[in-house]
């Protein structure tokens, strides 16, 4: 028996950094929106008792440190689940990048494993076994749009932004999650109005949405990588409505409603960038079937 899961990237249209939690983890409030930008995950169920994973990217691990594989193992474990799986993973989102990839790789993998080994588990109880191997997991389980709170794995959704171009241009250079939180000042940074973002998608208005983008991580990454200001520059130059770093980069990302503006700054960045991708946003969540 074979599937074939889509596992799309997400984009993070306000991140806040509330605190330091006691377990070491940060306290966050963002937004996040699953954007037309997909990894593909082809499931083959094994008589034999093994996860395998197959990926032609050289960044992409094919043992215990990839989380398409935790995802399996955990499942396997606890349900005591005999046969194996081999689990393909077809790269399109950049890795490293700040769009979850990862993250929608093992989310994919729990949704696709719950039909083929028919463990009849709600999207809740995988998001709950997802918050297991990584803060973005549950939210990728959902996908659409929602506020995610605690270290990002409290998900509560809320309706989808008003239908957009989604430009993202990733330069060719690593970001360290860890690395950037490190570097985060609690007491030096400038909240992103989170509410007022959730308002803004409230009402559709994709002018209040584009004025309200914000990340308290940007900062730190442009310091630490110069080559994601000039990227942030030379979008805002070329016409995007909003643009913002997502996640803890190096991606960024530049909302635009014209398709000849699209073009325009589409264009314009393949001319120092090598990965520029535009893609829509998705806005609708996952479902069992």
């Amino acid at each position: 028996m074979k599937l074939l899961v889509k596992a799309p990237a997400k984009i993070n249209l306000a991140l806040d950094v509330l605190g330091k939690r006691s377990d070491g983890f940060h306290e966050v409030k963002m937004i996040m929106t699953t954007i037309d930008l997909a990894d593909r995950i082809e499931l083959v169920k094994l008589q034999e008792d093994k996860i395998k994973i197959i990926s032609h990217s050289r960044y992409v691990p094919d043992d215990n440190r990839n989380l398409a594989f935790q995802a399996a193992n955990l499942l396997k474990k606890r349900y005591n689940v005999k046969s194996g799986v081999s689990i393909t993973i077809m790269k399109a989102i950049p890795v490293a990048a700040g769009l979850a990839g990862g993250s929608s790789d093992a989310a994919a993998t729990l949704r696709g494993l719950n039909k083929l080994w028919n463990l009849q588990l709600s999207l809740d109880e995988l998001a709950e076994i997802g918050a297991e191997i990584g803060s973005d997991v549950s939210f990728c389980v959902y996908g659409g749009t929602a506020i995610a709170t605690g270290r990002g794995e409290k998900i509560e959704h809320i309706e989808s932004p008003p239908h957009c171009w989604v430009i993202l241009a990733k330069p060719s250079i690593g970001v360290s999650t860890a690395d950037v939180y490190k570097n985060l000042s609690l007491d030096t940074i400038n909240h992103p109005n989170v509410d007022g973002m959730v308002k803004a998608i409230k009402n559709q208005s994709y002018q209040d949405i584009c004025s309200l983008v914000g990340n308290v991580l940007e900062d730190v990454t442009l310091k630490m990588h110069p080559e994601v200001a000039n990227i942030k520059d030379q979008m805002k130059k070329f016409g995007a409505d909003a643009v913002l770093m997502s996640g803890s980069g190096p991606t960024v990302f530049g909302l635009v409603q014209h398709d000849s503006r699209m073009q325009r700054i589409y264009n314009g960045l393949r001319g120092f960038c090598d990965q520029v991708y535009a893609v829509r946003l998705i806005g609708e969540r996952n479902t069992l079937d």
